[in-house]
């Protein structure tokens, strides 16, 4: 299943959770009350909102019972050719698939040759630092350039999003505890990156960092040990890597992270980039105003955005 959080174009009410299927978004909460009219559940229909929320916390706080109801309703909807609450792509716009308090942690220097074009050592434990919720734009959002950056970065990234309470997991059993997974961009000012130790002034400027388009559930992604991820800017290819190269895998950082911090529902780890970023070129090569970057992830999707002046910027 394809999750994602989208309202429509026309009404601009509030967010609500969807699934992307055949190339159309299918409202979950409206489609779940069409199985339960059609099962007769007329008590069960009245309580919809909490059988199945429209907002995306309150979603992933149901932990996998949404997820079995998001599924039923998406066969009930598919099987019998339902409209209502069926849309199109065009008539809706994304916002991130992610609860606007979660966790955002990122994993720095988790491929060899990254780290490398950086000029750094191969740390012995997962160097993790944090975005703040500030930062996070959706698949359609623009990329905001701030004015206090001349060498703003792209770094393409699988990104985890936890489906239950994680403390203290033993890395057998980390798949357990995704929900799924989506594309991070973790757009980086190097300038103020690099003028302390502490890296948070550099990646998590406002309206800098994609994440989505939605998250791929990982009933479908089973293995995410080997997926191509591909990051081009303006059409040029400038990285190209898998995942079965990351130094720190998926299942150790659940329980590296996990044993430092109590991971919830929502919560999202971007697991580090690979290497060909703008930094790592001959010359460097920085974002500009008008350039587009384009985030290919194998079974999940693309992540694209422009690049705007902050003084420029709408949203």
């Amino acid at each position: 299943m394809k999750l994602l959080v989208y309202r429509l174009k026309k009404a601009l009410g509030d967010y609500r959770v969807g699934a992307f299927v055949e190339e159309r978004v299918i409202d979950l909460n409206e489609a779940y009350r069409q199985l339960l009219l059609h099962q007769g559940e007329i008590d069960l229909v009245r309580n919809i909102n909490s059988l199945l929320p429209t907002n995306i916390s309150d979603y992933y706080s149901l932990g996998e019972v949404a997820f079995e109801r998001s599924k039923e309703a998406i066969d009930f909807t598919m099987r019998n050719g339902l409209t209502k609450g069926v849309y199109d792509k065009e008539e809706v716009e994304l916002a991130p698939p992610i609860p606007k308090g979660s966790k955002i942690i990122c994993v720095g220097k988790n491929y060899k040759d990254h780290v490398m074009e950086m000029k750094s050592d191969i740390p012995d434990f997962p160097v993790l630092f944090n975005k703040f919720s500030n930062a996070i734009i959706g698949a359609e959002d623009s990329i905001q350039k701030s004015v206090y950056t001349e060498k703003l970065d792209y770094e393409g990234e699988l990104t985890i999003v936890i489906g239950k309470e994680a403390s203290h997991v033993r890395k057998e059993e980390a798949l357990h505890y995704i929900l799924g997974y989506t594309i991070g961009n973790d757009i980086s000012a190097r300038d103020l990156q690099k003028r302390t130790p502490q890296w948070l002034q550099g990646k998590s400027l406002d309206h800098s960092s994609p994440i989505g388009p939605w998250v791929v559930t990982g009933d479908e992604i089973q293995n995410p040990a080997n997926l191509s991820i591909k990051t081009f800017v303006n059409g040029e290819l400038r990285q190209n890597s898998n995942t079965e190269h990351l130094i720190f895998n998926i299942p150790f950082l659940i329980e590296f992270v996990s044993r430092l911090i109590t991971l919830e529902p929502g919560d999202v780890i971007l697991t580090g980039t690979p290497d060909g970023v703008g930094f790592g070129m001959e010359p460097p090569q920085y974002l500009q105003a008008g350039d587009t970057v384009k985030v290919e992830i194998e079974k999940i999707g693309t992540l694209e955005n422009k690049v705007v002046d902050e003084k420029k910027s709408i949203r």
